[in-house]
């Protein structure tokens, strides 16, 4: 049986799962900016730290191969648009609740 079959279902799922952690970080992020005291740094601190742990989930994945790289980036662009069609939308001109 070829390795492969298995390894890239399972990159996609760690890309899909890297995507959720970015975009479900956001989304907690920008919910979180009415209540806190310092803004700024709460957008600043909360980009940093999920581009760090997305990037370091993409190069442990992807192993040196661009191929797995191009998977996991596939399964990150889904979990975007799922992430955006299923996370609740705040009204506009409203703060997070």
């Amino acid at each position: 049986m070829n390795v492969q079959l298995i390894v890239l279902p399972l990159i996609l799922l760690a890309g899909f799962g890297l995507g959720l952690f970015f975009y479900g970080g956001l989304w907690f992020t920008v919910r979180a900016l009415a209540a806190a005291r310092h803004p700024a740094l709460l957008i600043v601190a909360s980009f940093w730290a999920r581009t760090a742990a997305v990037i370091a989930g993409f190069l442990f994945v992807m192993d040196r191969e661009w191929q797995r790289a191009a998977v996991c980036l596939a399964g990150f662009v889904v979990a975007r648009a799922v992430c955006t069609h299923w996370l609740p939308h705040l009204p506009a001109g409203k703060g997070a609740a």
